[in-house]
């Protein structure tokens, strides 16, 4: 887990647009990445907050799947930049979506928490893919996390290659990465998150409203989930 220490507000600037603001982010990104520990570190924060609250809805649509109406729900806050964010998409979260998901007995809701400005312009980019390529386009982005996130020079052309297979154009890709809408909106998200919820690291978990207390492995969901699925 990575805490939240060096969200930079704003991606633009003086109307340029987040585009070229990104060329300008990849020296602070790195700085971040070099001062974290590579091993999850729990954050600290409350160990349960109100479902009603967490579950109230916002100006931004929740990014879910799974039935509404599943007996649990995983709220997950996540950066994009974050590795242990990437470890788990690519190590721990298909085997808890076959196993709960996709068997209708967990939904599971993916929430911003940029930890850099880096990390919310690529957020940016998987909700402007929009609807069906969402969450792939999520998981290719946290595959494919240290073409763009740790290489030398700018992330914009390896993130333009990604994005290109969720069907951007260049247009698209650039018109995205000016949505000052999109970016308040996922910013106002991660304050939320931070104020309400006590989040100050990522990635962050709540299970029916419980903050996921170890590291984010399947053996770790599984200890939790059993005992709520088997609950009459």
């Amino acid at each position: 887990m990575i805490e939240f220490r060096n969200f930079i507000p704003g991606l633009s600037s003086e109307g340029r647009g987040i585009r070229f603001g990104l060329m300008a982010l990849v020296a602070v990104a790195g700085l971040a990445f070099a001062s974290a520990s590579p091993s999850f570190a729990q954050g600290k924060g409350p160990a349960e907050v109100s479902v009603d609250e967490l579950m109230k809805p916002t100006d931004l649509p929740d990014l879910a799947i799974g039935p509404k109406d599943a007996k649990v729900t995983i709220v997950e806050y996540a950066s994009m930049t974050c590795p242990h964010c990437a470890h788990f998409s690519t190590e721990v979260f298909e085997p808890i979506k076959k196993k709960y998901i996709d068997t209708g007995k967990v939904r599971f809701i993916y929430r911003e928490f940029p930890l850099d400005n880096l990390a919310a312009a690529v957020s940016m980019l998987a909700r402007c893919a929009g609807n069906d390529k969402v969450f792939p386009l999520i998981e290719t982005f946290y595959e494919k996390q240290a073409d763009w996130a740790f290489a030398n020079g700018s992330p914009v052309p390896k993130l333009f290659d990604i994005a290109k297979q969720a069907g951007f154009t260049q247009e698209s890709f650039d018109k995205c990465l000016t949505d000052q809408k999109l970016l308040d909106q996922i910013t106002a998200q991660r304050s939320r998150a931070s104020d309400t919820f006590g989040v100050n690291a990522t990635p962050t978990f709540f299970i029916n409203g419980k903050r996921l207390q170890e590291a984010p492995s399947v053996e770790a969901f599984d200890k939790v989930l059993e005992p709520l699925l088997a609950a009459k």
